[in-house]
């Protein structure tokens, strides 16, 4: 019934290839998504029309093309599906899978929680879309209530995939570094901004989700970001006595503070509660060939991100990790014990990432120091032995790029004299720096 009335305000006349497209069914930032419908095979589509000038700035048409990349390999029931990508000169057409249900955000909101058994069935669609996505190497790392949409049948589709991590983000020590996803739903080791494992935090994420699926309501909650980021870290959210045993045991090994003993999609899928009444989803990658879209069709360009970067090209940081980098919100204690000799000293300068390395690695040189340089870092070395035997000063020092004419230099010490790292960082901030640092430095 629903696609029939769609069907009827198909504006005649309005064409993008064999697509006949009707009316608006949503507006955002970049553009807009209109129903249509392919006029050689009768199926009804949603296009996402995005306007390529509201996409200049980089992060924005990095995370598009990150999406359209992304969808092209996952082919599952519960994962909205991009059937092709269709460019001109001024826009790009995501041509997706008509999902007509609306967010699971909105029906909680409307109808409040679910009972145990469909939310069960619910989760248990979430849990079989995720496990594919990790199986084909995708980690969402955006998991929330309103990316998860629900078909005509109520069948969940899980969307948006613009911060997904694919294996060539990892770095080299096998963990994801970008800090991203939604507040109430981001996992606590994300927070830590020391690497994490994109399973373990789509895990928590999925955890949320299945909470309010059953309660209600979210698991941490407060408006105040430091206070919320506090509890996250903390776990332990309040369970209702009134949900089941199995289901009480399920969210609080979900929400496991600390990813190495939390609950992996194996150990879901094991458990009793999860396997009661469960009808395993099957992949679609079979069901017709892979649609190669043309990356160069639509020329997004694809610079400062965690692919095809420059070797001086410095990270771009975002909200999250410049909340995080604040000293009144340092989590790192939720996790482990902090080492006064891994402190940290931050500060701003105007100077471009280019010319920022080039003066630290004078003034470092100048000062006596050994430097290595990868990337956007320097491995700062003074090989003096005092007294003791020990080695005199090992820094790291990194260039993280807020916007282009704003970076954020960070000094941290491995091991040495404290003396010698204060001589350190008041040189470099008198070179390069144009404010003053914030110091957690312990002598």
């Amino acid at each position: 019934m629903v696609r029939r009335q769609e069907e009827k305000k198909v504006e005649k006349g309005m064409r993008l290839g064999k697509y006949e497209l009707g009316r608006t069914l949503g507006e955002g930032n970049f553009g807009k998504v209109k129903f249509a419908k392919d006029t050689v095979s009768g199926q009804s589509v949603a296009v996402k029309i995005i306007d390529k000038s509201r996409i200049a700035d980089l992060n924005f048409s990095l995370q598009i093309k990150r999406e359209i990349r992304t969808l092209k390999m996952l082919k599952h029931p519960h994962i909205v599906r991009l059937h092709e990508v269709l460019a001109s000169k001024t826009k790009i057409n995501m041509v997706m899978e008509l999902v007509t249900g609306g967010e699971l955000f909105d029906r909680i909101v409307s109808n409040g929680k679910l009972t145990e058994t469909d939310g069960r069935k619910m989760f248990q669609q979430l849990i079989d879309g995720i496990s594919y996505c990790h199986s084909k190497g995708v980690f969402h790392r955006d998991l929330k209530l309103e990316n998860v949409l629900l078909d005509a049948k109520g069948h969940i589709k899980i969307t948006d995939f613009g911060l997904s991590a694919l294996p060539q983000h990892f770095r080299d020590d096998g963990l994801l570094h970008t800090t991203c996803g939604s507040p109430n739903y981001v996992a606590p080791e994300v927070l830590a901004n020391r690497g994490y494992d994109g399973a373990a935090s789509d895990i928590w994420s999925c955890g949320v989700i299945l909470y309010v699926i059953l309660t209600g309501c979210l698991p941490f909650d407060d408006r105040n970001l430091a206070v919320l980021y506090q509890k996250i870290c903390k776990g332990d959210p309040p369970i209702p006595r009134w949900l089941s045993p199995g289901a009480r045991t399920m969210i609080k090994r979900m929400l496991d503070p600390n990813p190495v003993t939390r609950i992996t999609v194996v150990g879901i899928k094991a458990s009793e509660w999860f396997k009661h009444e469960y009808v395993p989803s099957s992949p679609d990658d079979d069901d017709e060939e892979e649609v190669d879209t043309d990356d160069d069709a639509f020329s997004i360009q694809e610079l400062g991100s965690e692919e095809g970067k420059g070797s001086d090209s410095p990270t771009i940081i975002n909200a999250f990790q410049l909340i995080g980098m604040s000293s009144f919100l340092d989590l790192s204690g939720f996790f482990e014990q902090e080492n006064v000799s891994e402190r940290r000293i931050r500060f701003t300068s105007n100077s471009s990432a280019k010319d920022l390395l080039e003066k630290i690695e004078t003034a470092v040189t100048e000062m006596g120091f050994s430097v290595q340089k990868k990337h956007a870092k320097l491995k700062v070395k003074q090989e003096e032995r005092n007294q003791k035997g020990q080695v005199g000063l090992s820094v790291t020092a990194e260039v993280f790029e807020i916007k282009p004419s704003l970076n954020v230099v960070e000094l941290r010490k491995s091991y040495g004299d404290s003396c010698l790292y204060r001589q350190l960082y008041e040189r470099l901030l008198k070179d390069v720096g144009t404010s003053s640092p914030e110091q957690e430095i312990v002598s």
